[in-house]
């Protein structure tokens, strides 16, 4: 019996019981991070996730993979964001004929992995399809082998995705969305020798060195013909925004932050990468330089040098033959200060929004935030900077070439850039005191409204590192006919407590029925991702039009996961990248009551938030003889059936799992791989299941 138990704990690892979920055809793709080239944030075909059926109880966990693949002792993290396809023609192997719904992931520990993802059609969601090792030696012990988020060329079947090896350095690699097979070519080297070369670099005079820290954590993005891939490097030097030509398989052309080596700044380290709007035009954010003030202070980020753009957004054209052109920058009033200090306007993504050409004399907006805890609108049509030196350095707030409110602004006293998570400072927001790494998401409501999403935290404490509310904010894009647009607050959510929030993303059924999702690692920029007590990030889903709390996960239900990150939410799940894939959504059965997340509390500074649920409803008493094996029966045809009778290969038939003890059985459902199926289940409930499988009935 002990054997037969251990392959059905190991089967079940690898299988998780599905949920038979109500869920629409699988349509949606998210082939890019924040959903698509415009780093938009939003889903607008989501039918089945409402605020409603989101708040009711149901909505919980539905199916988790098996754990990822570790290196060595080091488990496996995920700083990448999921990206998802929900109907994948298989023309080989083992589901040759097959149309299947998949989730893709990259790790830390070197790894592409391509995911079953289908709750409601076998093979069972969960399952691996392929793997693919993209490094033998990932970089600094197995926790850097991949920080990015890949992109999807579905047309190509190609996923191209990047890899740090500790010989081969950073690499990029295009493989079958299929089967997970490397394009012949294929992986491409980014490297010296290639940045390097005569006429690559388009702000020629930096070279690109070997031996300085290389970080490729920005998510890749693609033209709109796929032809050109986009890979933004935010070493400990100056930040390179790479193109490779995914035809001819080479690097075509690149563009440093800076014209000078000694003079480096400028990393693009941004989770959310490059965007690319309907024009082709290509936008990035440049950060600080950490050592600038211990260095040299305001002088250490070069504000008299010509073509350094540090702490600036830059725009491009993408010729094909000429490769990178730089038509315009914005660099903020206050880009020397903040510099100095390490508060990068880079830590944000760029995101593109298109007003109707009618609301607007500014119909073509660009939005990015920063540590500062600011948010940026401005016209992508007339960016305020030129291509040659940023302006000169500026303590006047009205000078800011983005596009101000008419109003002043509370931390200036005058008009300025809209400041949301406080309090306001041009010297104290670099590392645990930084207000925001995330990229805005937008959306537009059944009423033709804009609003932008952003996420991040106020600052407080004795020196500004403990998280406060706002973390949730919620900004209207004030547009008229004929007159530039701007931003206003429309309303900040200070219920929850957000450490270090990742990019907020956003459901709804056209313009209705929004829902705002935000994953928060539950600690702060500085907490250690490994050991007993790495943190484990929670997954919170609010209603757009109120902010209110909907729902947020359970202390623990989450497993670590890397920083940066956000949910999928796809075809009537939200998927989430930890050490696996974790999907939640909405499970059968009778509605239960929504649980009450109460305000969190410190009660010490940087103390983890305890999450206060409200007191379970009375039990009613356990069911005994046929009524418990009919209760469980119940439960097993609403939950299990799905998987366990299917007669699937490799997945336990309900006559395998009647070998089982009831004891073996319980433990597998409330401790075991299938704790996420028993979620939401009273112990009663559980036994129930046990006691009718038993029956063999």
């Amino acid at each position: 019996m002990k054997s037969i138990a251990s392959r059905m704990v190991a089967m079940l690892s690898m299988l998780s019981i599905a949920a038979l979920a109500t869920a629409s055809p699988a349509k949606v793709d998210k082939p890019l991070f924040h959903n698509d080239r415009q780093r938009s944030g939003w889903n607008a075909q989501e039918t089945v996730l409402t605020p409603q059926a989101v708040a009711t109880g149901n909505f919980g966990p539905i199916w988790q993979s098996p754990q990822f693949d570790s290196f060595g002792d080091v488990p496996p993290r995920l700083f990448a964001s999921l990206l998802y396809l929900g109907s994948v023609a298989m023309p080989a192997g083992p589901f040759a004929g097959k149309t299947l719904a998949l989730a893709y992931a990259v790790t830390s520990t070197g790894y592409a992995y391509a995911v079953a993802a289908s709750p409601v059609a076998a093979p069972a969601p969960g399952t691996i399809i392929w793997r693919a090792q993209l490094t033998a030696k990932p970089c600094d012990g197995g926790t850097s082998g991949n920080l990015a988020t890949p992109a999807i060329d579905r047309a190509a079947n190609r996923l191209y995705v990047t890899s740090c090896d500790d010989d081969k350095k950073w690499q990029v690699h295009a493989l079958d969305i299929r089967d997970g097979k490397e394009a012949a070519g294929w992986p491409l080297t980014l490297d010296a020798a290639a940045l390097n070369a005569p006429g690559i670099n388009r702000n020629s005079g930096n070279q690109f060195s070997d031996t300085r820290t290389i970080i490729q954590r920005g998510a890749l993005n693609l033209s709109a013909d796929n032809a050109r891939l986009y890979i933004p490097i935010g070493p400990d030097s100056a930040g390179w925004l790479v193109v490779v030509d995914t035809r001819l398989s080479r690097v075509a052309s690149a563009f440093s932050s800076t014209a000078k080596t000694e003079e480096d700044q400028g990393g693009m380290w941004a989770s959310g990468g490059a965007s690319v709007d309907g024009e082709g035009r290509v936008y990035i954010a440049t950060g600080s330089k950490f050592l600038a003030r211990a260095r040299k202070g305001v002088a250490g980020i070069y504000p008299d040098s010509e073509h350094d753009w540090g702490q600036s957004l830059l725009q491009f054209r993408d010729d094909r033959e000429a490769g990178l052109t730089l038509v315009a920058t914005y660099s903020p009033f206050n880009y020397c200060q903040a510099g100095a200090a390490d508060i990068d306007l880079g830590s944000s993504g760029t995101a593109v929004i298109d007003l109707p050409a009618d609301a607007s004399g500014t119909p073509h907006l660009l939005t990015v935030g920063g540590k500062q805890g600011n948010l940026y609108l401005l016209d992508r049509d007339r960016l305020p900077g030129g291509t040659t030196k940023r302006h000169a350095c500026s303590t006047d707030p009205d000078t800011d070439g983005s596009l101000l409110a008419p109003d002043p602004q509370p931390q200036f006293g005058l008009r300025g850039p809209l400041n949301l998570f406080g309090p306001y400072s041009d010297y104290v927001s670099m590392l645990d005191q930084a207000k925001s790494r995330s990229t805005p998401a937008w959306y537009r409501d059944a009423a033709g409204k804009t609003f932008i999403f952003a996420t991040g935290s106020a600052k407080t404490g004795d020196d500004f590192s403990t998280s406060a509310p706002p973390g949730l904010a919620r900004v209207a894009v004030v547009a008229a006919p004929g007159q530039p647009a701007f931003l206003q607050v429309d309303a900040l959510e200070k219920t929850q407590i957000f450490e270090n929030a990742g990019s907020p993303v956003v459901s709804s059924a056209g313009g209705a029925g929004a829902i705002v999702w935000v994953l928060d690692p539950h600690a702060p920029r500085t907490a250690p991702l490994y050991g007993a007590q790495a943190p484990k990030p929670v997954l919170y889903a609010f209603d757009a039009a109120t902010l209110k709390l909907l729902w947020k996960s359970r202390q623990g239900e989450l497993f670590t996961s890397g920083k940066y990150n956000e949910p999928a939410v796809v075809d009537g799940m939200a998927l989430v990248g930890t050490d696996r894939v974790q999907a939640f959504g909405l499970r059968p059965g009778p509605r239960r009551a929504a649980a009450v997340v109460a305000p969190v509390k410190r009660a010490t500074a940087g103390a983890p938030a305890p999450v206060r649920l409200n007191a379970a409803p009375p039990q009613a008493k356990p069911a005994t003889g046929d009524q418990a094996i009919a209760a469980g029966r119940t439960i097993f045809q609403a939950r299990c059936n799905a998987c366990h009778g299917s007669r699937q290969p490799g997945t336990p038939s309900r006559a395998d799992l009647a070998k089982l003890s009831q004891a073996q059985i319980v433990e597998i459902l409330l401790h075991g791989p299938m704790r996420p199926m028993a979620a939401g289940l009273s112990k009663d409930d559980v036994g129930n299941v046990a006691k009718f499988l038993s029956t063999r009935k």
